[in-house]
């Protein structure tokens, strides 16, 4: 059996595993003994076609089965899972396939085409499979490939791993090896992660329920869903996020756990007064928040709603876990994220380098005590930009950190908007924009949103025979949408004579930004 299920798959064969929360009857159960089956089968699918040790396994997939099938064969087969955003161009796509070099792309059910089209225009030798009854040409069906293959246990499982792409500071998607991109050695490896991570977000001890609501492309809900699984969790998927449908689930599955971020938050207490007071949530003991900063007012609502069961995390892509905070200590502090983990020593520094004491706001590095770092996959001078010395990163924020060990955070070193807790970088934005005719000039930033907690606005300079208004931003959004991802695309446009720059052209971005969060809890 597959390691990793094996204790599951043979104690409990005919419990949950997957619940997919698009059915509403027993269609949407996947068991742990079909489930086992069905990773046994996908593995050594992979296997005989060629794939060996190490190699990518690009996967463009909802919040469905196939999708933790995809992540479980590589956990065992001793390949590198790279999950992609679903939102994405194929442009934007391609670019990752011909950086991770994958031997295989698995496209998910809704999103054979754009995969198709992306895999065409980069060259190499791949196997591809397309999920659902739309298949491509040139990829396999998904169950029939899983249908011909052997249900036998892999002869030898193989420790795999995960690289993330996040958006780029400079233009491209940069997938980010870290902790969990380790190959090689025993699959048993993820026990022990898996474990580890549900000591730190409180997994429930007896039958425990992961709601996931979140697109498991991002890492958070990757971690948030594969790591409870893992440990024996029934995990319940929703395909997209649905407040009113969050209720029902926790309800209606005895829910244990969840992980949310703001601005869902913020949709759910928006929810008619009758659909909140339905609600009776006996069942949820845990619920972890990070992503994005959360509003004071937001967290105090949701906490005199839901009780003091909710924990506000610190992390990243690069860094996981770095702190957390339950609801007693943050109503005590409502500013700070919480103190550090275990294995975690912050660090604040100065822009030269020197450490800083209680009360200062600096640059805030952080060392994983276990030796654990992360670099950027092809991009080592990002790699190098990202630490202080080997061993001791960032994720770019500035902050501070209190007598008692509590951490504030204060601003972002980096240029970098947090829209509905997805990272976006203006660079990439403005790299797309600055190549139109109509812009001579253009700065990209944040602005708060009630309901997103930022959102994406474009300040340009039109060029000469442009008149600026609704038509040029109209003209302009559809260009950007050509080559990006429908979150990036700016929900605001602005137009001005000039930008504020210094006398040596230096872009001053903060000038522009400053009014829009003027009276604001927190600017980043």
């Amino acid at each position: 059996m597959a390691v990793l299920l094996n204790e599951f798959a043979v104690a409990a064969p005919q419990r949950a595993a997957l619940i997919d929360a698009g059915f509403e009857d027993e269609a949407g159960v996947t068991t742990w003994a079909q489930l086992n089956e069905r990773v046994n089968r996908l593995v050594n699918a992979l296997r005989d076609r060629g794939l060996g040790e190490g190699d990518a396994v690009v996967m463009m997939g909802g919040n469905q089965r196939e999708a933790v099938e995809a992540s479980l064969a590589c956990l065992h087969g001793g390949w590198l899972l790279v999950p992609v955003n679903w939102h994405w161009t194929a442009d934007e796509l391609a670019h990752v396939i011909g950086d991770a070099t994958p031997k295989a792309v698995i496209a998910g059910e809704a999103w054979g085409d754009l995969v198709a089209a992306a895999d065409a225009s980069v060259d190499g030798e791949r196997v591809r499979i397309a999920v659902g009854s739309s298949v491509p040409n040139g990829f396999e069906p998904y169950e029939t490939v899983l249908a011909a293959a052997s249900a036998e246990e892999p002869a030898e499982q193989i420790r795999g791993g995960v690289m993330f792409y996040t958006s780029g500071t400079t233009g491209h998607p940069k997938g980010v090896r870290g902790g969990l991109s380790g190959i090689g050695g025993g699959a048993e490896y993820w026990m022990f992660v898996a474990a580890s991570i549900a000591d730190t977000t409180e997994l429930a001890a007896d039958d425990p329920v992961q709601l996931v609501c979140g697109p498991i492309y991002h890492s958070a809900q990757w971690v948030f869903a594969m790591t409870p699984l893992i440990k024996g969790a029934t995990v319940v998927l929703q395909h997209r996020f649905d407040a009113a449908e969050v209720l029902r689930l926790i309800d209606r599955h005895a829910v244990t756990n969840t992980h949310l971020v703001p601005a869902q938050f913020v949709r759910l207490l928006r929810l008619p007064d009758e659909t909140r007071a339905s609600f009776v949530g006996a069942s949820l003991q845990r619920v972890f928040h990070g992503a994005a900063p959360c509003p004071q007012d937001v967290k105090r609502q949701m906490i005199d709603w839901w009780g003091p069961i909710i924990t506000e995390y610190y992390g990243g892509t690069e860094g996981g876990f770095i702190t957390k905070i339950a609801a007693d200590e943050w109503l005590e502090r409502p500013a700070s994220v919480g103190r550090p983990l275990p294995t975690i020593e912050l660090l604040v520094v100065s822009p030269d380098g020197e450490r800083l004491g209680v009360g200062d706001a600096g640059d805030l590095y952080f060392r994983n005590l276990l030796g654990v770092d992360f670099e950027y996959h092809n991009a080592a001078d990002k790699t190098e930009s990202a630490h202080l010395e080997p061993g001791v990163g960032t994720l770019g924020d500035i902050g501070w950190i209190d007598d008692e060990g509590y951490l504030y955070l204060s601003d972002r070193r980096i240029d970098m908007i947090i829209s509905g807790g997805v990272n976006i970088y203006p660079a990439e934005i403005e790299s797309v924009l600055g190549g139109h005719p109509a812009v001579v000039d253009v700065a990209v930033f944040g602005v708060p949103d009630d309901d997103m907690g930022e959102r994406v606005l474009a300040a340009v300079v039109p060029a000469p025979g442009h008149e600026p208004g609704d038509d040029l931003a109209a003209t302009l959004t559809a260009a950007a949408r050509e080559h990006l991802a429908g979150y990036k695309v700016p929900r605001e446009w602005t137009f001005h004579e000039t930008l504020p720059r210094t006398d040596t052209g230096k872009l001053l971005k903060r000038t522009l930004r400053e009014p829009y969060w003027a009276g604001q809890q927190r600017s980043i």
